[in-house]
């Protein structure tokens, strides 16, 4: 039986989602930040969300549209369409064993996206980092003086991950930055001063963070940058206590820069992005 969680749920929902915290960051995050309201989102945020249990499998939809399920084998999606009638979704991104199964249940597989892939997850104990050496390079959090330049680099990397171009991938690069400001949760890697790659975290709680946002310009690729400035990063982090680490890769060049400095893999996720919002109709 699938029934929307509401406030008394809360305590229920974080003991669920911790205990599979590699494959839950983004709910876990969200649950944690903006609380929970039972039959509308919580706070005017995009990243709030409405959450439903099915048993011990769990579903988030951010305000944004983001489906973020969590399954175990047992969880029976019959009535997945009709608990969740009349909202708007824009994609899905999950654990691909818990995302896969939704995709079908709500017929969202048949519709045209802008992404639709599987990508390899990696998790890292931090007491294991290997941080590679580079001479010359520097880490350092971004700054408003960055942001002509690292919108540039957004934009491509929203059109490279992501498939969105244009005015409205420009839109969205220099939102995204604008948050990355306000959290402190991106770095820029400079070698002998000049800005060579860029990295951050997408999710962040005290015992573990989740890697997102790393790019390096195409004519600067394959020269280390990267897992450099991922594992400056991570050092910084667990200087501060954090734990753990996890991600996925867009690419195998990504996925080799992250076995480098000691990620292993896990399990795979999927990112899927539909290119119009749908309704979810019964």
């Amino acid at each position: 039986m699938i029934r929307e969680a509401g406030p008394d749920d809360c305590a229920a929902l974080e003991s669920l989602l911790t205990a599979r915290i590699d494959q839950a960051m983004f709910p876990l995050v969200n649950l944690r930040d903006h609380g929970l309201r039972c039959g509308d989102f919580p706070t005017g945020h995009d990243h709030a969300a409405r959450f439903w249990r099915i048993g011990n499998s769990v579903i988030a939809l951010t305000r944004a549209g983001i489906l973020l399920p969590l399954l175990d084998r047992t969880a029976d999606l019959s009535g997945l369409k009709t608990a969740l009638r009349g909202l708007s979704v824009t994609g899905v991104i999950g654990p691909a064993a818990s995302a896969r199964p939704i995709l079908a249940a709500l017929d969202l597989d048949r519709l045209p996206t802008t992404t639709d892939r599987d990508e390899p997850g990696f998790t890292l104990d931090l007491s294991h980092l290997a941080k590679p050496d580079l001479p010359g390079t520097t880490l350092r959090p971004i700054t408003p003086d960055d942001l002509p330049l690292l919108t540039d680099w957004r934009e491509t990397y929203i059109g490279e991950v992501l498939g969105q171009t244009g005015p409205a991938a420009r839109r969205r690069a220099e939102a995204e930055l604008a948050a990355c400001l306000t959290r402190d949760s991106h770095r820029l890697l400079l070698q002998h001063g000049t800005p060579v790659a860029m990295t951050g975290f997408n999710a962040t709680l005290p015992e573990i963070v989740q890697i997102g946002g790393v790019y390096t310009p195409a004519d600067l690729r394959g020269r280390g940058y990267a897992r450099r400035a991922v594992a400056l990063h991570l050092a910084e982090a667990r200087g501060k206590g954090t734990a753990r680490a996890v991600l996925f890769a867009a690419n195998d060049a990504a996925a080799r820069a992250y076995r480098a400095i000691g990620f292993q893999p896990a399990v795979p996720f999927t990112l899927f992005l539909l290119s119009t919002p749908t309704r979810i109709t019964a």
